[in-house]
């Protein structure tokens, strides 16, 4: 059973988020095609971080399980390394109190779109909302603004990074696959994280049991073979 504060919590939440998605359907999008953020360039994907720092990242695109985010935080906290989570908007709006403690603890977040669209099919504004809702209850949830996007299930086209690029944001795909959300084995997401490592991986997972069983191996892998962890942010800049 919640407790007061949580439940005065979950009604403010419901209610910044009402207002949220309110004046994004009543309001739509202000877009200036001749000034787009980046110059007018497409931005590509990026695959890998900095080939040169000899650092890795760690990337969750989460949309469900809110219990093992927090033992996956937690496992972070004890290692001491940090990662980044990409969320989804529609998981968001309901776990204000985790993003908070992602933050909190120090780690990162992304955008994972809303409702886990085939960015793929989608039309401009499609993209474009779907990216832009998150972000407003990503801030207005725990105050950080996203600027990176990680498109559900790898799908997407030039029209997404158009629109991405048009609010700012960097569209990051991965350099090693877990495939965790298919294989519930902790052995081959271990297998997966670990092979032929290399500086400025980007390593995808998802919150899924077998993945928290492999990750504190996953982190002493690298750790005692010279590597050290940073957000993604911090491995594409």
């Amino acid at each position: 059973m919640k407790n007061r504060s949580e439940r005065k919590l979950s009604i403010i939440t419901n209610a910044v988020i009402g207002v949220v998605l309110t004046a994004v359907f009543v309001l739509g999008f202000s877009y200036d095609k001749s000034a787009p953020i980046y110059g007018g360039e497409t931005i590509g994907a990026i695959y890998r971080g900095n080939a040169e720092k000899n650092t890795v990242s760690l990337m969750f695109n989460v949309y469900e399980n809110t219990e093992i985010v927090n033992n996956i935080l937690e496992t972070l906290k004890e290692k001491g390394v940090k990662a980044t989570f990409f969320v989804g908007g529609c998981w968001a709006d309901d776990n204000a109190l985790t993003l908070q403690k992602i933050i909190g603890y120090g780690n990162e977040l992304g955008n994972h779109g809303y409702f886990h669209k085939d960015h793929k099919k989608l039309d401009y504004e499609g993209n474009k909302q779907e990216i832009y809702i998150t972000e407003l209850i990503v801030k207005s949830l725990c105050g950080e603004k996203t600027t990176l996007f990680a498109p559900p299930s790898g799908s997407f086209s030039d029209v997404t990074l158009d629109a991405a690029s048009d609010l700012g944001y960097k569209v990051i795909m991965w350099s090693k696959d877990t495939i965790d959300w298919r294989d519930k084995d902790s052995s081959l997401v271990y297998k997966r994280a670990t092979g032929n490592p290399a500086s400025g991986d980007l390593i995808l997972m998802h919150p899924k049991p077998h993945t928290l069983s492999a990750l504190p191996q996953i982190i002493d892998f690298y750790l005692n073979n010279g590597f050290t962890f940073c957000t993604v942010g911090e491995n594409v800049t």
